[in-house]
């Protein structure tokens, strides 16, 4: 059952349409690979799906609920009810740099959701530890690394409790060793049924993780199958031009 599903999106950007009847649905516990150029709409696309950018036409429709629909978005209050289904990790990490890593963990819990701090306290312990950053909680993002600070906004994310994670080019700022524990960390949410949307240039995981993979170019999807089929036996000239280009 589709707990995601897009019909006919579409945006424009000063009369330049950045995406054409974007229409794909992903699965529960399902991951689903984003790829293709650079400026062909993917981070367009992931944002405007969490509402962070705003299409002008098609529905997103999240766990049976309309987000968005004929273009036209939800009330605030039903906004927020339909997002806080949601977690987002961005490419660059947004941590509070004068708060410690576990301030930064409770922070949305305690003001978002009310939540005790004994419990946002407690749960920020397991998270930390699952990210293997238990020992960094009571230090400031200055002393992390790139990777660490991105473990970071992943267990910040989870912290809510989401029941699907988009993720928008989450190691591109990362050099290829900080890069594998980012992608670790992923994978272990993958084998755990996490329902993970994944706008990546990193093919290797898309090929070994990804249940389902989507090519975008041009603000368009141009081809779309299991992760087998797209790179061992791609349709389009032009994803085959692309996986080309990304060995």
């Amino acid at each position: 059952m589709a707990i995601m599903e897009i019909m006919e999106l579409g945006k424009t950007y000063n009369e330049t349409k950045v995406l054409k009847n974007v229409t794909f649905s992903v699965g529960k516990n399902e991951v689903l690979a984003i790829i293709g150029p650079s400026g062909s709409g993917k981070s367009t696309l992931l944002r405007s799906l969490i509402h962070l950018e705003e299409a002008d036409s098609g529905a997103i429709r999240i766990d049976g609920a309309y987000l968005a629909k004929d273009g036209k978005y939800v009330s605030a209050a039903a906004m927020k009810r339909i997002t806080a289904k949601m977690g987002m990790v961005f490419q660059h990490f947004n941590l509070f740099p004068n708060l410690t890593v576990s301030e930064n963990l409770v922070l949305a819990p305690k003001y978002v959701k009310k939540e005790a701090k004994s419990l946002t306290k407690k749960r920020a312990g397991e998270l930390l530890k699952k990210v293997g950053l238990a020992k960094w909680a009571d230090h400031y993002p200055a002393k992390l690394s790139g990777g660490q600070k991105q473990r970071v906004a992943i267990a910040r994310a989870l912290m809510m409790d989401p029941d699907i994670m988009l993720f928008d080019e989450p190691t591109s700022a990362l050099d290829p060793e900080l890069t594998a524990e980012v992608l670790q960390v992923m994978k272990e949410l993958a084998k755990e049924s996490m329902t993970m949307v994944v706008v990546t240039h990193e093919m290797d995981f898309a090929r070994h993780v990804a249940d389902h993979v989507i090519v975008l170019d041009q603000g368009k999807i141009i081809e779309s199958g299991t992760a087998n089929d797209i790179f061992e036996n791609p349709r389009s000239e032009r994803t085959k031009a692309f996986l080309h280009r990304s060995r």
